[in-house]
């Protein structure tokens, strides 16, 4: 199972691998990049028509500031989930990363065809210029897609990859907020991107679309509010709780469950910590919202410490499957203006009455 970010499965990349995976991403630099001659894209080469917005506008990000003069034509996220807010917005990017590893041989590419990606993307096929475990991006690969707009927002993209991102097109990167790669809510990067596509007022009523479903899903189910739950993983044979900041504890207390902040202090800043046997008490809670594929949840159910906590012998515990099936926990664990309303529908539903 990959930990990832997110992004990202596993824990979102952010398991070390795909827990790295995720980890990827972040940073940006001061000043803003130069554009590129952006020439329309060949037929079918996936690239969108301009949409429309508000231009010239500037970006403010954790590397300084970033305008963008017209509408972008050619758009590379370089971003774990950037991709689907730019999707969100009506623009198809030419580039993404790859989160979930794509199965050796398949095709299309997993990426594009969880469901609620899968309508979006339609028949367009993005290059992938960074996978999940990547050092950094392919920054060849994007100068030959010929951007005119390049989103780093949700990575760990530094300074250096920044401004080589800059000399290729203008770049816009994580919000100033954000000290820490990944820990920025996801309505910040939600917004932060609209800005930068010229659309912040659609950008904001679709985040606030998405805030009136979390608060209809605690007005619908009040007795969340009594209950305490945690979003974890099996990770390296350990039980491995997501903090209340991560997007996928945001999401858990965002229907209304109160969250166990004791976790956010031993993770010490990272968006999840493995438990030693003797810390299990950390997750003896109300509910428990399980997020891995099948071989690592029925590997779970066999580690006697978990197996016994009070709520698994009672039956509260819902068990997401990640990239597999219905793929609930990539929903929870992407967080985005596209997954968000498929997995609290999923969320709520997986909770026993």
């Amino acid at each position: 199972m990959l930990l990832r970010r997110t992004t990202p499965t596993a824990p979102r990349r952010r398991w070390t691998t795909v827990l790295a995976a995720a980890l990827l991403g972040a940073g940006l630099l001061s000043g803003c990049g130069s554009g590129s001659d952006s020439g329309k894209a060949a037929d079918g080469d996936g690239a969108s028509p301009a949409a429309a917005g508000a231009f010239p506008v500037t970006v403010e990000h954790a590397f300084g500031a970033t305008e963008v003069t017209k509408a972008p034509e050619r758009v590379v996220t370089v971003g774990y989930t950037d991709d689907q807010a730019v999707l969100a917005l009506g623009t198809r990017p030419v580039g993404m990363v790859d989160q979930y590893p794509n199965p050796p041989g398949r095709s299309p590419d997993i990426n594009t065809q969880w469901p609620w990606v899968k309508d979006a993307w339609g028949d367009a096929r993005p290059e992938v210029v960074m996978s999940n475990g990547d050092s950094g991006p392919d920054y060849e690969k994007i100068a030959a897609l010929r951007p005119d707009l390049i989103i780093a927002v949700y990575s760990e993209i530094d300074k250096a990859g920044y401004e080589k991102l800059s000399r290729i097109a203008p770049t816009v990167g994580r919000t100033r907020a954000e000290k820490e790669p990944f820990s920025a809510p996801w309505q910040d990067n939600a917004r932060h991107i609209a800005a930068a596509l010229g659309k912040a007022e659609e950008g904001a009523a679709l985040v606030e679309g998405i805030q009136d479903k979390l608060d209809a899903a605690r007005a619908d189910h009040p007795e969340f509010a009594d209950r305490t739950a945690v979003a974890l993983s099996w990770y390296k044979d350990s039980v491995a709780p997501f903090t209340t900041t991560d997007v996928r504890g945001r999401l858990v207390t965002g229907i209304g469950f109160q969250g166990v902040t004791e976790i956010d202090e031993i993770a010490d800043g990272g968006f999840y910590t493995v438990l030693s046997p003797e810390r299990i008490d950390l997750v003896d809670v109300d509910h428990l919202f399980v997020v891995n594929d099948r071989a690592d949840q029925e590997a779970l159910k066999k580690f006697e410490l978990f197996a016994n906590l009070p709520a698994v012998k009672q039956g509260n515990v819902s068990y997401l499957l990640d990239s597999e099936g219905p793929a609930v926990g990539a929903a929870m664990s992407q967080g985005t203006l596209l997954s968000l309303p498929y997995a609290i529908d999923e969320l709520v539903a997986s909770v026993r009455p």
